[in-house]
Parts: structure tokens; sequence; C-alpha cells
């Protein structure tokens, strides 16, 4: 939260090494301890899954679509969704792929934008527990993005899907260039996340009765 926070004030200048304390989303594994050996990012995860590059023209503006649905992405006008474009990759995935697995350190964030993605969790006595199935416009992996901690859930594809990625690379290079932008996504993320988690921390509370 404190990073999050940070995106909000004027920036100061800090020592490229200074990573203790560092607001970059680039540095915040390194900041936790994370061997970097154990970061998968994107590109990696890309080649796994057998991505395929998806056409920006197509990319954005099913991202704008879905976004001016969306209770709270709603609130960036078309102008802050079409500046923000630039920062997203966008890629076809096939069925039956995980796109985020749980338990390990990975620093983007996914925007189903066509098809559906489970979204599951192995309990700590061995049974997988569907959380979700996800619909176009929801975001996955926000959370270790925001707070450089391990994959909640693993999200495996069900359909084929069109995605939009937002890697810790564009969310600096985001907030270097347009951090007025950059304080609104990561504000409107924190939303979402935080109504999301009530709802997961309801459906594993009835699970256990």
């Amino acid at each position: 939260m404190k990073g999050i926070l940070s995106l909000l004030r004027p920036k100061t200048h800090r020592p490229a090494q200074d990573t203790g304390d560092s607001v970059l989303f680039t540095t915040a594994f390194a900041g936790q301890g994370v061997d970097e050996s154990l970061l998968v990012p994107w590109e990696a995860r890309a080649v796994e899954v057998g991505a395929k590059r998806l056409a920006k023209s197509r990319g954005g503006k099913l991202l704008q679509s879905l976004w001016a649905k969306d209770k709270y992405m709603a609130h960036l006008d078309q102008n802050a969704v079409e500046r923000m474009e630039r920062f997203f990759q966008f890629a076809a995935i096939p069925p039956n792929r995980d796109v985020i697995r749980q338990d390990e350190y990975g620093n983007f964030m996914v925007v189903l934008l066509t098809g559906t993605i489970a979204v599951d969790r192995l309990q700590p006595w061995g049974e997988q527990l569907r959380l979700a199935e996800t619909r176009p416009g929801d975001i996955l992996g926000e959370m270790s993005l925001l707070d450089s901690g391990i994959r909640f859930s693993v999200c495996t594809t069900l359909t084929d899907c069109e995605v939009a990625v937002l890697s810790a690379d564009a969310m600096d290079e985001m907030m270097s260039q347009d951090p007025q932008l950059a304080a609104s996504l990561v504000a409107l993320l924190a939303r979402k996340l935080s109504l999301r988690l009530r709802v997961v921390s309801a459906r594993l509370s009835e699970n256990q009765r």
C-alpha cells in the first residue's frame, strides 16, 4: 500500500541502487528479497503457453469497449484508455494453458478480452477449489503486480482467449511518462482487487463449513 500511495505524491530523485524503499514495480520484487530466478515474466510465459501476438488495433478496441462498461474502469475516459493502450501487449492464447500459476512470482497482470479463464486454488489439504470462471473485462494477476507477492491461484484458459498484458516494466514506463494516468490506474486496480478479495474470502469461508 505504501508504494501505491507514493504514486500520488510528487517524485523525488532516488539513486539507482536504492531498491529497498523504491516505488518502482520492477524493483519491488528485489526489495522483497525475491530471487530473480524465481520471477516468471510475461515474455517467458507467452512462449510457454504458445501465445500469438494480437494486433494493437484489435486489442485496443476490445479494451476500450470492455472498460467503458466496467463499474470501476469506466472512470478512465476514452482518452485515458487510448493513452494507456501503448503500454499493453496484446495476445491470443489457446485453451487449457496456465496463464498464471499458483505460488509463483510473476510481474505482470492480464485483462481478459475474449473467452473464458478458470481461476482455481489448490487448498493445503489437496482439494482444488474453483474460485471463478472469468468473463471479458476481468483482470487477473494484479495482486502480485501491486504487492510483489506470490500468486494466489492458477488461471487457466478454458477456451481460445484474447488478452491484454501489463508488465512491471510497462507500469514503470507509464509512471515516468504519464504519472497521473498511472496513479489513476493503480487506484482503480486497488478498488477492484479489494472487492474481489472480499468475494473470494466469502467463497473460501463457505467451502470450509
